[in-house]
């Protein structure tokens, strides 16, 4: 009767799990687009006030370069009343993204003929004039924007420069180059007036125009930018701004269809500054847990008598993470070198993240319940956890999906974000619930039966089990969000870093608790009825090796409890 009772548990688990994964993949086939540095992003009949297009951490000479290609109106508004454009704004500290844009009600646009020291660039447009005034304020005064048509002629212009200086002969000893230097600065002392006047306009010219182009209905424009110092280099916010306040119930609101196309790169790849190093970071972190996976399962295959199904659902765990962060590796490598992604790789480690994850939540859930290592059957509140976590990782992996398949700027962007970030709180909590339950039954069970020692070390393991839940889910959760919102922007990998570590920490640690013990003599299974509902902890801690197990016959028991009475 036991065996059927376990094998119907498993089966019970094993279709949830199967149906979970049925329905991801389905959604997978359906949402599935590799993440890029290429930005396209395509809006219809869209009204909101403000949409973040993108955010990127630049190096000097990283480049941004942003197509308009279509943008239409849908309005009844009179053309000279409508507000609308783009904002570059540049963080006040370098690991904050630039969410100061919205700190008052008013449109950032509204801002353009204001004086203020925030590193911004504004680009207002004129419908009626079909004009774009591009103004820059701050920090980002000496950025070098060029608007439509420019770019071809500073770079025809920056070739040239690089062939005459190839022309001009080299000076190879130092005193030719140090007479060259003397003479060139007699030079600019005899022209420094002119100079100077000239340098000055050139600095002080904050604000141009630029040509707003109208066709079939349509305005196009287009702008690039190039980071040229240090002092430039920084994260960067690129937003679109419709300015036009709707009355109650959005209307009179100013709708509009816009299709945008952004390309974002630094000197050496196609990756934010703080994104660089992530390949080789994803790389050495899948080195860790597949040797740790292969430590696990040679332990398991030495101490074969006490080995539960749990220890493969474990190991199975170690590997299917190694396997995924490997092909996350894989991803940001091709995102670096080609600015996207290679669609089968993308498919890959979409399906192993989603394993990963399944595995994950359901591996401690079970461990939580002492399923195989306190109990072999579950409670009906054990199977309503299971009904709870699973679908709700089910829906957390379908927001993770949609958020890495997604452009920024989409309405549907930041309400996935926040569902995530919800149900993968929720989740955590729930796992919580079924340690606490253990913990619980085993106070109870130690100050009611004779095996007051055994149990004792049963609920010191598992107390120790909670409290590693509880930093695990810190560290992850609440520091990491913490250290990536406070880390200047190029260290902002430290994040990753801080997960990866973290999980690989707590997998160590699980696996060193719950680790299978040949010599261990709580680890033989139950021939009683009444030991059903209690089985042994996996482990061989110090805390067990002075305790001994006196095996009692039911007649021996029945002679106890007369004696007693």
């Amino acid at each position: 009767q036991r065996g059927k009772v376990l094998e119907e548990e498993e089966e019970e688990v094993m279709m949830m799990a199967g149906r979970a994964a049925q329905i991801l993949l389905l959604l997978l086939s359906l949402v599935i687009g590799a993440g890029a540095r290429f930005h396209r992003l395509a809006l219809k009949g869209d009204t909101r006030s403000r949409v973040h297009l993108n955010t990127f951490g630049f190096y000097p000479n990283g480049t941004l370069e942003v197509n308009l290609t279509s943008l239409k109106l849908k309005t009844d508004v009179a053309l000279d009343k409508i507000m609308i454009g783009f904002s570059l704004a540049k963080t006040k500290t370098d690991g904050v993204a630039a969410y100061t844009v919205d700190e008052s009600n008013t449109c950032l646009l509204e801002r353009y003929n204001t004086t203020s020291g925030e590193s911004l660039t504004l680009f207002n447009f004129d419908l009626k004039q079909r004009k774009v005034f591009m103004k820059k304020h701050g920090q980002q005064k000496k950025l070098l924007i060029l608007g439509p048509g420019h770019q071809k002629k500073s770079e025809t212009q920056e070739a040239e420069n690089v062939k005459k200086e190839a022309k001009q002969p080299a000076l190879k000893t130092r005193r030719k180059r140090e007479e060259a230097e003397t003479k060139n600065k007699d030079k600019d002392a005899a022209k420094g007036k002119v100079k100077t006047v000239k340098e000055d306009k050139k600095t002080e010219k904050s604000e141009e125009v630029f040509e707003l182009q109208f066709m079939n209905g349509s305005y196009t424009f287009n702008f690039f930018v190039k980071i040229l110092s240090v002092e430039e280099e920084g994260l960067y916010t690129l937003s679109f701004h419709n300015c036009h306040k709707a009355g109650p119930g959005k209307k009179n609101a100013v709708g509009f269809d816009m299709t945008i196309e952004i390309m974002a790169r630094n000197p050496k790849n196609y990756l934010s500054a703080g994104e660089t190093p992530l390949p080789l970071l994803y790389l050495v972190m899948s080195g860790f847990f597949f040797v740790a996976a292969l430590f696990w399962v040679s332990l398991l295959l030495k101490h074969r008598s006490s080995v539960f199904k749990i220890h493969w659902l474990m190991a199975a765990l170690a590997f299917t993470k190694s396997i995924s962060i490997l092909f996350h590796a894989i991803n940001f490598y091709f995102i670096a070198v080609k600015g996207s992604a290679i669609e089968g790789w993308a498919v890959m480690y979409y399906i192993t993240h989603l394993l990963k994850g399944a595995l994950l939540f359901i591996t401690l859930a079970l461990i939580g319940t002492g399923w195989a290592f306190v109990k072999y059957i579950l409670s009906d509140k054990d199977k309503k956890i299971f009904m709870i976590v699973i679908p709700l990782q089910v829906l957390a992996n379908t927001a993770y999906i949609i958020i890495e398949s997604t452009e920024e700027g989409t309405s549907e962007y930041a309400l996935w974000k926040e569902i995530l970030f919800l149900v993968d709180l929720i989740c955590c909590g729930a796992i919580l619930f079924p340690v606490v339950w253990s913990i619980r039954h085993l106070q109870e069970a130690s100050s009611t039966d004779g095996k007051a020692a055994m149990n004792l070390a049963k609920l010191k393991l598992f107390r120790h089990f909670y409290v590693m839940i509880v930093c695990y889910i810190y560290f992850t959760r609440i520091i990491a969000i913490l250290l990536k919102f406070t880390v200047p922007f190029q260290w902002q990998w430290m994040y990753n870093f801080l997960v990866e570590v973290s999980t690989l920490v707590f997998f160590v640690l699980t696996g060193y608790k719950f680790r299978p013990a040949s010599n261990n003599p709580y680890l033989q299974l139950p021939q009683d009825e009444e030991d059903v509902t209690m089985d042994e902890v996996v482990t061989e801690s110090g805390l067990l090796a002075s305790v001994t197990r006196v095996k009692k016959s039911n007649h021996e028991r029945e002679q106890i409890r007369d004696s007693s009475v």
